[in-house]
């Protein structure tokens, strides 16, 4: 009789596996399937062990009644796979943010032009909203010469050239 136990190893490896088959991780964009809406917070299943809450607010929608639903399949950033509440920490606003992050990338690497919105006024410029991500756009670089009124620009979609790209800021 030859009954094989599993070893140290053998264990070893299988969990290895199992963490390495590209599945869910703490700092990646996942797919998850929304599994109930509960007031506020839709429940979502991301293939962890446990499940996470994101706020509805967080899919640009207010309340219930909501174009989510049960089974609706969704993007989010898996801050944590595991807060103190034994919950799995996900964003949505942040998946959002790393897709935009990946197609401005591309764009300036081909040098093209993007859309976005001005929507602040900070010490020496603006800040402007590329899709989720967040920009700086100097003063200098609005217009040939000064603008006093800045009114027209903000809230307006306009195309925009990127000339540097730091994700760490």
């Amino acid at each position: 009789m030859s009954e094989s136990n599993p070893t140290r190893d053998d264990f070893s490896a299988l969990l290895e596996e199992s963490f390495s088959d590209g599945h869910s991780g703490e700092g990646q964009v996942v797919k998850g399937i929304i599994t109930a809406i509960e007031k506020d917070m839709a429940i979502i299943d991301v293939g962890l062990k446990v499940e996470g809450r994101v706020p509805l607010k967080e899919f640009g929608v207010k309340g219930k009644d909501s174009t989510l639903k049960v089974g609706d399949i969704v993007e989010v950033y898996v801050e944590r796979i595991e807060n103190a509440l034994g919950e799995a920490m996900l964003s949505r606003d942040k998946a959002r943010r790393e897709e935009s992050w990946v197609k401005l990338e591309e764009k300036f690497s081909k040098g093209e032009r993007v859309e976005g919105v001005i929507f602040n006024q900070v010490k020496g410029g603006f800040t402007v909203d590329l899709d989720g991500a967040v920009a700086f756009l100097p003063r200098s670089q609005v217009d040939i010469r000064p603008i006093r009124d800045v009114t027209p620009l903000m809230h307006n979609p306009q195309p925009f050239e990127i000339l540097k790209m730091d994700r760490r800021r």
